[in-house]
């Protein structure tokens, strides 16, 4: 097999014209919750897993396997998403496709591994119930609806127990795959037919286990059987007519160390592709998701001709334009990097696009197909978190992807449905890239972010604890549109990586180095503490918190630090053991005297979640501050910017009575952090700072992709 890689040169080369046309921008973010009814308790874990729509193109159906049931949302005006309900499926709904009036969903109904089962349930959507079913015979996993509409095919997977013995296979019963026929809009149970796979793949052979399923334009079923490493073409006949292995790939330049890092500089022996999702791209084509799951997963997809020949292998290329818009998810590294989940085919007008999921980074790559042995990358579009499936809809020029995570009731992200639309606009995510550069710089968890006097045109930011083995400061080129990470500097100490680090604010100490704020950490020894860097980033002086303070620290410690004189101001994100309720300190430590002081500042009320401060920076005649509960989408109500007279930082000595400061609400952000990619409100805005011309930039932090959707909001308020 002959593969073609994708130049990392390449990568994202359309992103630099801010005035590129044809652009998938995305239009509404639907929390699936909306989709339960009136009293249920939402607190519950739900889901958006594999989703399809309606012919019309105005009715999206999802499966929702925590709540064991599938959604359904209109999309009339796509803009503006409506629930249509839930509705039970007495099993596990893998699949679902609707015809007409109706639905037909793949159902895992299994005991247990050993004693698999499912049913495919017939659903009439004007009476949102079950109507009828075929036994499938297993554990039904993908269900494709062929293109003139005349059968169904279902990857009967009879998946393994990981837990059992070594996890691997054989582990029985085999997996099959079931043809159903469509006649009159309903299936033909009677003349099911089920076609065995077993005695193919080198790898467990008599225990195939299909996973995905497509069916081209005629009638060829496209299947790949994952933890086998194998790909299987079936004719229209209902036999087999093709069979390979789905081979390997050997990566260069990947990270494939769980260590605090973003160090794209490792290489692996060649890894089994264990293809996930697989789509038809023409009648001899189809594209695979090498997600992995049992010894494999190469991080990346392939095009294959249906004799087998590999037509494109993507290798490490995209991964690397994941980490350039710093979606790289570091505590994958050692398993399966981004681990790309599935895959979507369409022509948009004469646009043939190939959307490529990475669960784990939760993005959707969309590459131009028009020459299928060199795809081009076009955009990467942020898609909440842990993206499961995706489907388009080239008739109304729409784009949507269903998103699993659900991270509780309790103010963290819920699970989503995305829609975008093809516009003649430009792309408005990322707002923030390393494309470009000299050489490839990962980055993310951006919790600080500053100016530098004689620095126009240019901010600088630092990465949190998540990158705790390489804590680094990124120089950004804010006249670009994306901005652009130009420079990495890594904060050392005697020549090494600095270790015990959780940056979250920075400041310029006016000689050419920065002041950082180090949030501490008793419970990891990570210190309370300023630091003083050189402009190489290189160790000048510590400075811990006085003891009179830490007698009462807390986790949440300093958030923000400015330079005003001789005076060092450090904003404490929440109350400490010594601070009233609703009042956070902020800290004052003379550098000619050694002395430390502190004003108190009030805090909004707090709702659900908590509140505390994330920056600190100075303009002008004001400390302008950052507030925020941390809370996300619809229950987050403070984003705010505040401002504080610098007449009022009359620092008083710790220990005693402090003054408490009056402030002024400049900016309320929840409706730009919701309008400005029409995604859900994210949690941590954590950075704010000048420019040269006196604009506001204000940044969130991801996190790291851990937990969140990675995205990176980075954006010019004008002048405050």
């Amino acid at each position: 097999m002959t593969a073609r890689l994708l130049s990392a040169a390449s990568v994202l080369a359309l992103l630099s014209s801010p005035a590129l046309s044809d652009s998938f921008n995305r239009i509404a973010s639907f929390p699936v919750i909306a989709n339960m009814a009136d009293g249920e308790d939402t607190s519950r874990e739900s889901s958006a897993e594999i989703i399809s729509v309606s012919h019309d193109g105005n009715t999206l159906i999802y499966t929702d396997s925590p709540l064991g049931v599938v959604g359904l949302i209109d999309i009339t005006d796509a803009a503006a998403p409506k629930p249509l309900g839930n509705i039970a499926m007495n099993g596990e709904p893998t699949t679902a496709h609707i015809i007409g009036n109706k639905a037909f969903v793949g159902v895992n109904t299994s005991e247990s591994y050993s004693n698999p089962s499912g049913r495919l349930a017939v659903v009439d959507l004007d009476q949102a119930i079950e109507t009828g079913s075929c036994d499938l015979g297993g554990q039904p996993d993908s269900v494709a609806i062929a293109p003139d509409g005349s059968f169904l095919a279902v990857a009967i997977e009879n998946e393994r127990d990981e837990e059992a013995g070594d996890g691997g296979l054989p582990q029985m019963p085999a997996g099959f795959v079931v043809k159903l026929p469509i006649t009159d809009g309903d299936v033909d149970c009677a003349d099911l037919q089920k076609i065995y796979l077993t005695g193919l793949a080198a790898i467990g052979g008599e225990d195939p286990e299909p996973e995905f399923v497509d069916i081209n334009q005629n009638g060829e079923i496209v299947v790949t059987l994952q933890e086998n490493n194998h790909i299987v073409v079936i004719g229209a006949d209902g036999t087999v007519a093709s069979h390979f292995d789905a081979g390997s790939v050997a990566l260069e330049n990947v990270d494939t160390k769980t260590d605090g890092r973003l160090s794209f500089t490792q290489s692996t022996d060649p890894i089994a592709r264990e293809p996930d999702g697989v789509k038809w791209i023409d009648a001899d084509h189809f594209a695979t998701a090498n997600e992995g799951d049992w010894k494999g997963g190469s991080r990346g997809f392939t095009i294959f001709h249906k004799d087998g020949t590999v037509i494109f292998e993507s290798g490490a290329s995209l991964e690397h334009a994941i980490a350039e818009i710093g979606h790289y998810p570091e505590k994958r590294s050692r398993a399966k990097g981004v681990e790309i989940e599935s895959v979507e085919f369409a022509r948009f007008g004469e646009t043939p696009y190939l959307f490529v999921v990475s669960e784990r980074a939760s993005v959707v790559a969309v590459y131009d197909l028009t020459d299928m042995t060199a795809p081009e990358l076009v955009q990467i579009l942020p898609s909440g978190i842990s993206p499961e499936g995706a489907v388009a809809i080239p008739s109304r020029n729409l784009l949507v992807t269903a998103n699993e995570a659900d991270l509780g009731g309790d103010g963290a992200a819920r699970a989503h449905v995305m829609v975008f639309e093809l516009q003649e606009a430009a792309p408005a995510y990322p707002m923030l890239t390393s494309a470009g550069a000299d050489r490839l710089i990962g980055w993310g968890a951006l919790g600080a972010l500053a100016s530098v006097e004689g620095r126009e045109g240019r901010l600088f930011a630092a990465s949190d604890s998540v990158y705790s083995a390489m804590p680094s400061i990124y120089e950004i080129d804010i006249t670009s549109t994306p901005a652009r990470i130009v420079d990495q500097i890594v904060v050392t100490r005697n020549g090494e990586a600095a270790q015990k680090l959780d940056i979250e604010g920075i400041t310029s100490d006016g000689e050419g180095g920065f002041w950082l704020a180090n949030e501490g950490d008793a419970a990891k020894l990570v210190p309370h503490a300023i630091l003083n860097v050189d402009a190489n980033g290189e160790f000048r002086k510590e400075i811990s918190l006085p003891a009179e303070l830490l007698a009462h620290q807390t986790r949440f410690g300093a958030e923000g630090i400015a330079k005003i004189g001789d005076r060092l101001w450090i904003a404490m994100q929440r109350e400490w053991g010594d601070d009233l309720e609703g009042q956070v300190k902020l800290l004052a430590h003379d550098l000619s005297t050694g002395e430390w002081g502190a004003v108190r500042y009030p805090l909004e009320a707090k709702g659900d979640g908590w509140m505390g401060l994330s920056e600190l920076t100075v303009q002008g005649d004001h400390a302008w501050l950052i507030e925020r509960d941390n809370l996300i989408g619809d229950l987050a109500k403070v984003k705010k910017i505040f401002r504080v007279a610098l007449s009022e930082l009359e620092p008083a000595p710790l220990g005693g009575d402090l003054p408490v400061v009056a402030k002024e609400e400049v900016r309320d952000l929840i409706s730009e952090l919701r309008a400005l990619t029409n995604g859900y409100v994210v949690d941590k805005v954590e950075g704010l700072a000048f420019d040269a011309d006196g604009n506001a930039w204000v940044v969130t932090d991801n996190d790291g992709v851990d937990d969140s959707s990675g995205e990176t909001l980075f954006w010019n308020l004008g002048k405050l």
